[in-house]
């Protein structure tokens, strides 16, 4: 029979806390924080999971070349039962998502499902595959954001995609390695958006003295937080342009995969919730923890 911690190891169960801050940064950023965000952020774990067993499904055969101690090739999950997990945590994931958020949600949450399996079985090897990724990421964060304004999400949801694109490419060379072009050009790619996280999409309101003081100091959390996000990822990806070894190359991709997290708190403390960026970020450091007893990549 198959066990939880073979299947926890089919979807990479902790890389799921990289996936809630991408609702949450959207809902902050379109004024939809509320009742529902949970069961989208709850939605969007259920798709990602989905996302990565239908991943292992399609890549079975490679696997068994180059990774057959995944569950599939090492023979502790069968080829049918990922498959399932995959189409059953797919329709989980519109369930949820279309009940918590109507037909708003649910216009976002297909396109995303589609997305995901699209990338799976057709582009991710393919000159495409690390855009197709970041729509991925993109679309999440406007699931977060249905219920709001969702322009207003469309500067975080690029960022998180840009952030996705680099991370994506780098883990095509996971198993060979890569030149040195590449970490320099993702690594530049973190540096930009590092910088342009902090910055508010739109002025802050004015006020007495003491508020704006306030203010001043509230803006120093997605400061804060990106730069975290930037000193942890790019060291990561810098250790690569030096020596880019697969193994190196892995661990820059674990590396932005577990960072994310502050990157998705520097953006909804951006928003106006600063606690709740706080707390997004937070995930960060118990990602990694959890990264050494599954691998997120």
């Amino acid at each position: 029979m198959t066990r939880l911690t073979d299947l926890a190891e089919l979807v990479r169960a902790p890389a799921a806390l990289s996936v809630p801050g991408d609702v949450l940064s959207g809902a902050a950023a379109a004024g939809a924080l509320g009742p529902r965000t949970p069961a989208l952020a709850g939605a969007s774990v259920l798709l990602y999971w989905a996302g990565m067993a239908a991943n292992d499904w399609a890549d079975r055969r490679l696997d068994a070349v180059e990774r057959p101690e995944r569950p599939i090739p090492s023979g502790r999950v069968r080829p049918a039962v990922a498959l399932g997990v995959a189409s059953a945590l797919t329709a989980a994931g519109l369930a949820v998502a279309t009940a918590a958020g109507g037909r708003r949600a649910a216009a976002v949450a297909l396109p995303l499902a589609a997305t995901i399996w699209g990338y799976d079985l057709r582009a991710k090897n393919t000159a495409a595959g690390p855009a197709v990724m970041a729509a991925c990421r993109g679309l999440d964060v406007l699931l977060g954001a249905s219920g709001g304004r969702v322009v207003r999400a469309l500067p975080a949801a690029l960022t998180v995609a840009a952030h996705t694109w680099t991370v994506t490419a780098l883990s095509r060379r996971e198993v060979t390695g890569a030149d040195r072009r590449l970490p320099g050009l993702t690594l530049a790619g973190t540096a930009l958006i590092a910088l342009a996280t902090p910055a508010r999409p739109t002025p802050p309101a004015t006020g007495r003295g003491g508020s704006s003081r306030a203010a001043r100091l509230g803006d120093l959390v997605p400061a804060v937080l990106a730069a975290g996000y930037a000193t942890r990822y790019g060291r990561a990806q810098a250790r690569v342009l030096a020596d880019p070894s697969p193994g190196r190359v892995r661990a820059a991709v674990g590396a932005g995969i577990t960072g994310l997290p502050a990157l998705q708190g520097a953006l909804t403390a951006r928003a106006g919730a600063r606690m709740l960026g706080l707390a997004v970020a937070g995930a960060a450091p118990l990602g990694r923890r959890l990264a050494r007893l599954i691998s997120p990549t």
